[in-house]
């Protein structure tokens, strides 16, 4: 389960969208409920964990404005309460409405600054969850009275251009160490970043040329870095409106645009590209207005949904199509039309796998697991079930039973402080499950009780 709380372009949402109208127009955003409000999303992970015994958690955190060393007492706490199942959607902050308020007044970075501000950010959380506790810290050795081995935990000590954080990391080696690294921008910056750190990445496009390039591009620079590209999982939005019939299908299709509304759809579309359409007519065809930055996405609309609206975007069709399936792909048609575009995807984007996006709640996750998962199963390219049941995220992202940390390929992993007895074989493995007991404390020995130090487990 992915909780985006990003914009499409991959930078999180905490402020409002009040491009449309504006300058500082939250008003559409309000009325309608675009993207607003948005609540706090790793706060509901725990209690979803509670509920579930296999379910993986994405989670988009900003590294604009939050301080590494809390959140990584954050992440490790819930990858401690869900059983090593929680992933992080590494994102930068974009919003100057959330700036504004976060800031204390001072300007957002650019760009190319924020990506290098978190490739240092990462650095540090990496060294907190990885070297600062030895993987057999914890002891609990009634006799003597020691928790954790004080020689055992160290400071990490990290001195940057952005960051001084000494450490120790204050909570316990989680089940995962480092949760599952996702990302999502497609920027030349993006990517070098993706390619480095990301084990998911997802991707946004109206068709599989939209990010062929994209993806190619990251592998490569992936293959570069030392990483096997296999390793990192392209997940790209889809929208389905599924119908037993083509002719049901476009029907609910047609049905849907009732629900959306037409400014809130603009107010997106503002806050997703800083773009203000207020002042174009609604039949205005838009490859002709006097924006950059409209004309660039139209093209990029014609080139790659030539078929869409005739060829003509206006800003009437270009809100319409917001509302239902947002920016990326929608495919309207019956299990198996959906179906073989799903497999078109995989073929000619080379993505791994979906991001299943709504266009009303419930209704579309219902026909998704009535109507088409049966249709993928059937075709033998969908599981039945979790591959490592009651596992951890990275064991079902990577189908390997005992693979909680990152693979030895991710630059976290070289920062692993094992205790000698741990130390990976030759296959990326350990005798003990990669340095945790039961999948989870830290590599006990086996006369030593394993805590859990939240004194709970929420599987």
């Amino acid at each position: 389960m992915f909780i985006a709380d990003v914009s499409s372009s991959n930078h999180t949402v905490l402020g409002g969208y009040d491009v449309y109208g504006g300058p500082k127009n939250l008003d559409p955003a309000i009325r309608s409920g675009a993207q607003w409000p948005v609540n706090e999303p790793l706060s509901m992970v725990p209690a979803m964990a509670a509920a579930t015994k296999s379910l993986g958690f994405g989670v988009t955190i900003s590294t604009s404005y939050e301080q590494p060393y809390h959140l990584a007492r954050r992440m490790s706490t819930v990858d401690h309460l869900t059983g090593g199942r929680v992933g992080w959607n590494v994102v930068t902050g974009y919003l100057d409405s959330a700036a504004r308020n976060l800031t204390n007044g001072k300007p957002q970075a650019e760009h190319d600054e924020r990506y290098a501000v978190c490739e240092e950010y990462l650095e540090v959380v990496y060294k907190l969850w990885n070297s600062s506790w030895r993987s057999d810290a914890v002891k609990l050795d009634r006799k003597s009275g020691i928790y954790t081995d004080p020689e055992l935990v160290r400071e990490v000590n990290h001195v940057g251009k952005y960051f001084q954080v000494p450490g120790p990391h204050f909570c316990q080696p989680s089940p995962q160490r480092t949760p599952v690294i996702m990302q999502a921008g497609t920027s030349k910056a993006g990517k070098a970043f993706a390619a480095r750190h990301a084990e998911g990445i997802f991707v946004s496009a109206h068709s599989p040329a939209g990010v062929a390039k994209s993806i190619s591009d990251v592998r490569e620079q992936a293959v570069k870095l030392g990483r096997d590209p296999s390793n990192i999982k392209f997940l790209a939005k889809f929208c389905p409106i599924l119908g037993r019939t083509q002719e049901e299908a476009d029907a609910k299709y047609a049905d849907y645009f009732q629900y959306g509304d037409y400014d809130g759809a603009l107010a997106l579309f503002g806050g997703w590209t800083g773009v203000d359409m207020a002042p174009y007519g609604d039949d205005e065809e838009l490859r002709y207005v006097d924006s950059n930055a409209i004309k660039s996405y139209i093209e990029g609309l014609l080139k790659h949904a030539p078929d869409v609206n005739g060829g003509k975007w206006t800003k009437r069709t270009l809100a319409q199509h917001i509302m239902v399936g947002g920016l990326g792909a929608t495919s309207v048609g019956t299990p198996e039309k959906v179906a073989d575009e799903m497999e078109r995807w995989v073929k000619e984007a080379d993505v791994d796998g979906f991001n299943i996006a709504y266009a009303i709640m419930p209704q579309t996750f219902v026909d998704v697991v009535e109507l088409l998962i049966p249709e993928l199963q059937r075709r033998g390219i969908f599981w039945n079930d979790f591959h490592v049941p009651g596992g951890t995220y990275r064991e079902n992202l990577y189908e390997m039973a005992g693979q909680h940390e990152p693979l030895p390929d991710h630059p976290a992993a070289a920062m692993i402080w094992r205790a000698p007895k741990d130390e990976p074989l030759p296959n990326g493995k350990s005798g003990k499950a990669n340095g945790y007991a039961n999948g989870h404390g830290s590599g006990q020995d086996e006369d030593e009780e394993v805590v859990d130090p939240t004194s709970m487990q929420l599987n």
